[in-house]
């Protein structure tokens, strides 16, 4: 009997996904492997009805030559994706076969993702993701299911690797979109205020605010004065002799004496939605300076499209890499960068843990710009 082998992508959507996808299925085929997508990250495995008359067409899809061939063309995932989490769901996001059958919410449904999979005769379950999909990833490997995890995040923040999947492209997005920004701003001699996605670490922030040459940039590891934010802003419009200045915020920042601007429910991993830091620090510095504002959400378009030649790349190799443990028989290990260098590391290390950007020796907090100390021996995406 051939050995199964599943994917799935779990998650935010970042460009570089379906390359990894491709190559995992190419290299598996080609070995002999059946090759299978869950649909829409774990809730694909959650939703399987063990049943051999059961239609679960659109929970898992078999994966063929013919099925990934363009797939790497383009960004996202094809799989699609979820914010579901096995271990914490909530009633209104119960499969319809378990509703009625437990008594208090949220509940762990650990056990009935693993019934899923033996059921399925899937042997080794490759798992592309952030902090999150990564998490329930590593809960599977407790549990005693063969698992190979791949990480993915604009925001790079997976603990113990240097470099995730969709933040090259993220980052020559914004810098693109940045320096596009100036023409209307520097237009009516305005200061703009563009927000970025980054949760919890900086580094889209900072990388953007660098490469792009903003005048400050305001990441989460920091709290920023707003106050005198405005004043620096003020003083870099009169000091720019196209009468401007630009500022680019991380979605993650907060404020002295403020908090996160959050919304919404919290997700099935306890997260709300993040944004609104931009648009409030924006009213805030037209208030403060008397000078008008340009303010830009860039969102999810930095997540969009087609991956970059470094994410195509990264991605591929992620994909080679992860087959190989396949094949020597390895699992409960993640494929990283680990100072520069291709590796892999067991998914319990990075459990409960996130990567932040290095304050002391990238950033001046007093003046919320760029202070690289120094760079000799560093990696490639070490910052």
């Amino acid at each position: 009997m051939k050995k199964r082998l599943a994917i799935l992508t779990g998650g935010g959507d970042v460009p570089g996904l379906n390359a990894a996808i491709k190559i995992i299925t190419e290299l598996a085929i080609k070995d002999g492997y059946e090759v299978f997508g869950f649909r829409k990250g774990w809730a694909g495995p959650l939703r399987i009805l063990r049943d051999r008359e059961a239609d679960n067409s659109k929970n898992i899809v078999s994966l063929t030559m013919e099925s990934v061939r363009k797939v790497s063309r383009t960004g996202g995932t094809f799989l699609h994706s979820s914010r579901t989490n096995p271990s914490n769901v909530k009633e209104k996001y119960l499969p319809e076969h378990l509703r009625g059958k437990f008594e208090s919410y949220p509940v762990d449904l650990t056990e009935e993702i693993v019934k899923n999979l033996k059921f399925l005769e899937i042997d080794t379950l490759v798992t592309i993701g952030g902090d999150d999909t990564l998490s329930f990833a590593g809960r599977l490997d407790k549990e005693g299911f063969k698992v190979v995890a791949i990480p993915k995040t604009m925001d790079n923040d997976v603990w113990g690797t240097d470099y995730c999947i969709g933040f090259s492209t993220a980052v020559t997005r914004g810098v693109n979109l940045v320096t596009a920004f100036r023409t209307p701003v520097g237009s009516h001699e305005r200061i703009g205020i563009i927000e970025v996605m980054g949760r919890y670490a900086g580094f889209t922030a900072w990388y953007i605010g660098y490469l792009a040459e903003a005048d400050r940039f305001i990441i989460p590891e920091i709290n920023f004065n707003p106050k005198r934010l405005a004043k620096m802003l003020k003083k870099d419009r009169e000091m720019n002799p196209s009468r401007y200045s630009l500022v680019v915020v991380s979605e993650g920042a907060v404020p002295e004496g403020g908090d996160m601007h959050l919304s919404g429910e919290e997700d099935a991993y306890g997260h709300k939605k993040l944004g609104g830091i931009g648009m409030a620090t924006a009213e805030l510095i037209k208030k403060e300076t008397g000078v008008d504002v340009m303010f830009q959400n860039m969102g999810y378009l930095l997540r969009s499209g087609e991956p970059d030649a470094f994410d195509r790349m990264v991605a591929k190799t992620f994909g080679i890499m992860a087959f190989q443990q396949i094949k020597k028989g390895n699992s409960g290990v993640m494929t990283v960068i680990k100072n520069g260098k291709y590796a892999v590391v067991p998914i319990s290390d990075i459990s409960g843990k996130s990567r932040k950007l290095d304050v002391k020796r990238l950033y001046d907090p007093d003046e919320y710009r760029a202070d690289v100390k120094e760079v000799m021996g560093i990696p490639m995406f070490g910052y």
